[in-house]
């Protein structure tokens, strides 16, 4: 069990991951898609998997770009990294959401009357 432990942390780490921010991304993505009323297959897989994906790349350079436009967030703060990642998986959600609809609109076929 460990030597499976140490092989997913090499790999998220040449990957340029952490696991904490995906797990929290992870945790966004099951959240907004357990909070939708219409329940597709689609987005029970997809959600959660953006969220982890969006998260894992984009935590860390927002968390950047606000400390250093001065925005008031705790300096060198675990929490406030992972609450971010929280927060950009389950924005990815919407934005994925949105996406799914296009694609779907876009490629289904016209019904003949």
């Amino acid at each position: 069990m460990v030597r499976v432990e140490a092989m997913i942390q090499e790999l998220l780490d040449a990957l340029g991951i952490k696991a904490p921010v995906v797990v929290a991304g992870l945790s966004g993505g099951i959240l907004r898609a357990l909070s939708r009323h219409r329940y597709k297959v689609r987005e029970m897989v997809a959600s959660p998997i953006c969220g982890a994906l969006a998260a894992a790349y984009l935590t860390l350079p927002v968390v950047h770009y606000f400390r250093a436009t001065g925005l008031g967030i705790p300096a060198n703060d675990d929490t406030t990294t992972l609450a971010a990642a929280f927060l950009i998986g389950v924005s990815a959600m919407w934005i994925s959401d949105i996406v799914f609809e296009v694609v779907v609109r876009r490629f289904k076929p016209e019904k003949e009357e």
